[in-house]
């Protein structure tokens, strides 16, 4: 989502670093720019208008004038003030510490991804090694009660039996009830909504505060609606005193306005984002790493927590000694894809590595689509297990065979495995060279691996 945003400060910055000596003029122009740029992205215009103040007394600063690098002090105002702005140096993290079961009050407009959002929390706790039961409220939206119980279906975790005739305050109070009866320490309660604030809903959720004294009420925002999501989490906080913002649909093309001022505007600090449909898609937020994401820095922070969370530490081992011994075969390959794919899209994958967001771009169809890699697996899925374990026994009959196999046609099964071979020398060229080679590496990589 912030694709936009990120390329048009990129170049205001580019400004910045040719500047050789800077002065209170050429401050103010890069500031303009940047005034401009957020709010082209649809930040609030008075958020806009106290940053760039702040950073230009900060900027202005003789220590600032007088360096070596101006424009990478600039820069780094900046990045500072951005943070601050989201309220970084706050923990955003949920407050559990309490008698168990801890309730948790989801709110929000409809649409704007409550449901789908309270099994992503679910989710997020079970892993925390807490037992969360999940309490469907909405009694309203037809088959409201039914997804949730699909996703918990899904997830293994628990939903309680709510039924579209009950009260939904009777709903929470029981369920709260039961849930403390059967052992679970979090409870998470998906409430109605609706097309836009009113005062049924609100009178609702107020009684439901009531009934249950939420630990944390969280609202579900929408970033895509720009704007108006922080004027809804105004209208939430002004009646319920929300805890924390969810930001939903962050992988989408919201301009980024939503992140930059809903902490600003409102008080309330972003806690998790949404950042796709999967039920894993849900992150802790981090106000300095998505700014570093912001400023085309990379985040290699949540590059090794999502690595550390998907791959077993003994397999790492196992594949870097089969890389070591030159036995890394198609089936390792598929293996390796496979777990990527946990990690989520490759596209967000390499924005988190520092600067391979702007080389993917320029390596346009350099790497493969998701819907390659499905290709790839069905490929190599369609070959035998001896036919894995060593490609060079793969002949032209062995190829019309898993071309049909797989739906493809032989000239994608031999790219797949010239692919392979080619990535394989490029190991071994990396195994000597070591990391200095690595663009060196990246390049025959390229070479040697045209797309589909």
């Amino acid at each position: 989502m912030f694709d936009s945003l990120s390329d048009k400060l990129d170049l205001v910055f580019k400004k910045l670093r040719g500047q050789g000596v800077m002065t209170e003029d050429n401050i103010r122009d890069a500031l303009r720019e940047v005034r401009l740029v957020l709010l082209e992205a649809d930040v609030n215009f008075k958020v806009v208008k106290d940053f760039v103040e702040r950073v230009r007394s900060r900027a202005v600063g003789s220590q600032v004038l007088q360096s070596l690098a101006p424009g990478q002090q600039v820069i780094k105002i900046v990045h500072d003030e951005l943070v601050e702005l989201m309220g970084g140096g706050e923990d955003n993290s949920l407050c559990l510490a309490a008698k168990p079961p801890v309730p948790i009050m989801l709110v929000g407009l409809q649409g704007s991804g409550k449901t789908t959002s309270c099994a992503k929390l679910a989710k997020y706790l079970k892993g925390q090694k807490r037992r969360p039961l999940m309490v469907p409220a909405d009694v309203y939206r037809p088959a409201a009660i039914e997804q949730l119980k699909t996703l918990g279906s899904q997830l293994s975790l628990e939903v309680y039996g709510s039924s579209p005739d009950r009260n939904p305050v009777d709903i929470c109070r029981d369920a709260l009830r039961y849930a403390e009866l059967s052992g679970f320490d979090t409870v998470i309660f998906d409430t109605a909504g609706r097309l836009q604030i009113d005062e049924p809903l609100m009178e609702e959720l107020a009684r439901i505060k009531e009934a249950v004294d939420p630990r944390e009420i969280l609202l579900v925002a929408d970033a895509m609606t720009g704007q108006e999501a922080v004027n809804v989490a105004s209208g939430f906080d002004a009646r319920l005193d929300i805890t924390g913002v969810v930001l939903t649909k962050l992988d989408g093309d919201a301009k980024g306005g939503a992140a930059l001022s809903i902490k600003s505007v409102t008080g309330k600090p972003v806690k998790f984002v949404g950042l796709g449909e999967k039920l894993d898609a849900l992150d802790v937020f981090h106000a300095d790493r998505l700014v570093s994401r912001i400023l085309g820095m990379g985040d290699v922070l949540t590059l090794i927590e999502k690595a550390q969370s998907t791959f077993d530490s003994k397999e790492a081992e196992k594949l870097q000694h089969k890389l070591k011994k030159n036995q890394f075969d198609l089936e390792d390959f598929r293996n390796q894809l496979q777990q990527m794919k946990k990690m989520g899209s490759l596209e967000s994958i390499m924005g988190l590595i520092p600067g391979m967001g702007k080389l993917m771009k320029q390596m346009d169809g350099a790497a493969p689509s998701e819907k390659e890699f499905k290709r790839i697996e069905a490929i190599i899925d369609s070959m035998t297990r001896e036919e894995r374990s060593n490609h060079s026994i793969i002949n032209g009959s062995r190829r019309l065979r898993i071309a049909r196999g797989s739906g493809t046609t032989v000239q994608e099964v031999n790219q797949l495995l010239k692919r392979f071979t080619e990535a394989l020398k490029v190991v071994k060229q990396l195994q000597k060279i070591g990391p200095k080679g690595l663009m060196k590496g990246m390049g025959a990589l390229r070479r040697g691996m045209p797309p589909f």
